[in-house]
């Protein structure tokens, strides 16, 4: 895809990443935001997002994020990143819908293709991966560079999920090149953590309980722990994970009490079991080792839904063993 040529002559221009935006969804649409705005210096160029984590606003353009639904604004481009399904953008949604012309860019193997036009590389780590192959190399400064390389960080996990490529890495070292402090930012944004957001990580391996002959664990996250750590669900980031690389454990469930009789899941996976397919079947989506979904009942019902849907897997070893 010729992304200058699709943008064309385009005088309004919105962006929009999914919900709660992680840091390829941030990624993605800070460096599109700075690259868009270089190159389309008369178009106006609005960036949507639900609010994203203190750690992920790494360039000067996370200030220019906006969060407000003006009824009846038309764009002559819309552009949905790191989003599977049209209903992932939230309040962009409608932004999405009303827009003259739509582009989809996007990389997670469940995607919907719902926009007019659809660019969505399965075999990329990360949209933001996608972005770099999209861009002119000569409009990639430093803040691009650095949005497009903590989008590629987070969704391979720093380079050790499996669907990091040679191709990946390739990039990480052209973005290197252009001068990102990849050590300071691979600590920032991925591994440190405040002081409560490492209470209710010890809490949640600490009331971790082990299901399926230990084959999968799950730790829950309730409205009043989250009350009395005083974090949001954006300081959650990483409790998955940790769990995950419990020794023995093949898929890790991270729960936490969204509203009343609603749970928000986190899937991760070591490679048997495709959470992919367990997360689309409850309405979410994601990767075949990583992915989430809403669910609504009882926390008992949360858990006696999901438990069949893993197990069934474990005993016919569906899991293909790829990456994210």
């Amino acid at each position: 895809m010729d992304l200058l040529k699709e943008v064309g002559n385009a005088r309004s221009i919105g962006i929009a990443g999914h919900m709660r935006p992680d840091g390829d969804c941030a990624g993605s649409c800070l460096a599109l935001y700075r690259y868009l705005s270089q190159i389309k210096k008369e178009a106006q160029i609005d960036l949507y997002l639900e609010p994203i984590a203190d750690k992920l606003q790494i360039t000067e353009d996370s200030l220019r994020v906006k969060q407000e639904n003006v009824e009846g604004r038309i764009y002559d481009v819309f552009i949905s990143l790191d989003s599977g399904s049209i209903d992932r953008l939230g309040f962009a949604e409608e932004y999405f819908k009303n827009s003259i012309k739509t582009i989809n860019i996007d990389h997670h193997i469940s995607n919907t293709n719902f926009g007019q036009v659809n660019y969505v590389a399965h075999d990329a780590s990360s949209t933001c991966e996608v972005l770099y192959e999209l861009m002119e190399k000569e409009y990639i400064d430093l803040t691009i560079a650095k949005a497009l390389y903590m989008g590629i960080i987070h969704d391979t996990g720093v380079f050790k999920h499996s669907n990091t490529t040679r191709r990946t890495m390739e990039i990480a070292g052209a973005l290197i090149e252009k001068g990102v402090p990849f050590s300071d930012m691979i600590d920032n944004t991925f591994y440190r953590k405040d002081y409560h957001q490492n209470q209710v990580l010890g809490r949640c391996l600490l009331e971790s309980i082990l299901l399926l002959k230990g084959k999968c664990i799950v730790s829950c996250v309730s409205r009043k722990m989250m009350e009395f750590y005083e974090v949001q669900s954006a300081d959650l980031d990483g409790i998955v994970d940790q769990l995950r690389i419990t020794k023995g454990v093949e898929v890790a469930i991270l729960i936490y009490e969204a509203d009343i009789h609603e749970y928000k899941v986190s899937l991760r996976s070591n490679g048997i079991v495709d959470v992919r397919k367990i997360a689309v079947y409850f309405g979410g989506g994601g990767h075949i080792m990583a992915a989430g979904c809403t669910m609504r009942g009882t926390l008992h019902d949360v858990f006696n839904n999901l438990t069949p849907h893993i197990e069934y897997q474990l005993e016919n070893k569906e899991g293909t063993g790829a990456g994210l």
